[in-house]
């Protein structure tokens, strides 16, 4: 039987401008792919609830979407649902990486934060890409002029360093208590979520421009196969906002897809321990990021982000 006066479990934040490495951490601590990740600015578009359980603690980390200056209706709600995942929680990570000069937009991200009366750690990450590790000391002193911080870590999820560390330190700050969740369960969305999130990201590492932004994938259904057991068959929709986009998506003699959709199709299998079968249709909604009714459909509701 669990003691619940020597367990702990909590939740924390994961919060940064975009390309900081929040999702690869999650999926690091985590063990097991639970956010989709590419060098696209604004990868991250919902809240994902990656959940780490051990015989001593329970941690719900949050991953968000990266905190930029929003000009679609989509990006104001991916913001609002950053600043949101402060609330309830035991801890925040704010997340940046080895800088020179601290940046605009985590200068309003840390002055949100000062509203919140829970510790906040600054994690700096990438830091294998310093030539000397004692650069990263200009970075600390910048962003500690800021922000009273309740500790300071510089990793590299990269290479694995001090992440150890920084866990540690989350688990000494969370509450005694039982678990939130069950030990088998690693994140709050569902697998047909999970697969439409892979499928995005093969788009996304596959194209260029405009192309990563106005993507969209909703997995229309998922079933056992009646001819064969041993896979299951899901059927996909890629949206785009043009046609040209359309066209790009699909390909030369449908190159790009049928590349999209190998590449999707072997993620899936680590994720459901199934062989699969993948379809995908790609059909255009036009200009559907500022369109309400479209982002319900599309899943970006404003209650369920």
């Amino acid at each position: 039987m669990m003691n619940f006066d020597t367990y702990k479990s909590g939740f924390v934040a994961i919060i940064g401008r975009p390309n900081v490495g929040k999702s690869t951490f999650l999926n690091k601590v985590i063990g097991k792919k639970v956010a989709i990740m590419s060098d696209k600015p604004q990868t991250t578009r919902n809240k994902i609830l990656g959940i780490l359980t051990t015989d001593e603690y329970q941690i719900a980390f949050t991953d968000t979407p990266g905190i930029h200056k929003p000009t679609t209706e989509l990006q104001r709600r991916m913001v609002n649902a950053s600043y949101d995942a402060t609330s309830g929680v035991d801890c925040v990570i704010f997340m940046t990486t080895p800088l020179k000069k601290v940046l605009k937009g985590d200068e309003i991200i840390l002055e949100n934060l000062k509203k919140a009366k829970i510790p906040v750690f600054l994690v700096i990450n990438k830091v294998d890409q310093l030539k000397k590790f004692n650069d990263i000391d200009l970075t600390i002193a910048l962003y500690k002029d800021l922000y009273p911080f309740a500790g300071v870590f510089p990793i590299s999820v990269l290479e694995d360093k001090n992440v150890d560390k920084l866990l540690d330190t989350i688990r000494a700050c969370l509450p005694f208590g039982p678990k939130f969740y069950p030990d088998d369960m690693i994140s709050d969305h569902n697998e047909r979520f999970l697969v439409g999130e892979l499928i995005r990201e093969k788009i996304l590492l596959a194209t260029k421009e405009e192309i990563p932004h106005s993507i969209a994938v909703v997995t229309d259904s998922m079933k056992d196969c009646e001819d064969n057991p041993d896979y299951i068959d899901i059927y996909a929709t890629i949206y785009v906002e043009r046609d040209s986009q359309k066209r790009i998506v699909i390909g030369h003699n449908g190159d790009m897809i049928k590349g999209i959709k190998q590449k999707a199709i072997n993620d899936i299998k680590k994720l459901l321990n199934r062989k699969v079968h993948l379809e995908l249709w790609v059909k255009v909604k036009k200009d559907w990021k500022d369109r309400p009714n479209d982002l319900r459909m599309l899943g970006y509701s404003t209650d369920n982000f």
